[in-house]
């Protein structure tokens, strides 16, 4: 797969199981750190946006979580992660992942978001100024 967006992930001790390698549940964490890394760069931190603090704006939700395991990844290991846009909805959009484990597939992964208003805490159309940032860089 191609993915123009990538971010590296540090493979923190912490993230091990008792087998030495790490746990299922931390590969979700990595996806979340590529997804908030790609909205940042992608879609900005505007002032009452995603990333502002003011807790108003417009958020996201997750509404579906997918991971298939393809090989271990330690502590020693290189973990970069390839995020992308595959399809812009009404009020959700879909992101799929791949967790690269020094060249190699680790994972894939795909999460449906679901925009929000913050205030309201109730599903919103994805702001225009988002759809066309997207859809832009991922040529939608």
């Amino acid at each position: 797969m191609s993915f123009e967006y990538t971010t590296d992930i540090a493979v923190r001790y912490d993230d091990l199981d008792t087998y030495g390698h790490v746990n299922n549940v931390r590969y979700g964490t990595y996806l979340e750190e590529a997804r908030i890394d790609y909205l940042a760069d992608v879609v900005g931190r505007g002032e009452g946006g995603l990333l502002s603090a003011s807790g108003e704006g417009t958020g996201i939700v997750i509404a579906n979580l997918e991971i298939d395991f393809e090989q271990p990844v330690q502590l020693t290991d290189s973990v970069t992660v390839g995020v992308r846009v595959s399809r812009l909805g009404e009020k959700s959009f879909a992101f799929e992942y791949e967790i690269r484990n020094d060249g190699a597939v680790a994972a894939t992964g795909e999460t449906t978001v679901v925009t929000y208003s913050r205030a309201e805490q109730a599903p919103i159309p994805i702001p225009d100024s988002w759809r066309e940032s997207i859809a832009d860089f991922e040529g939608l």
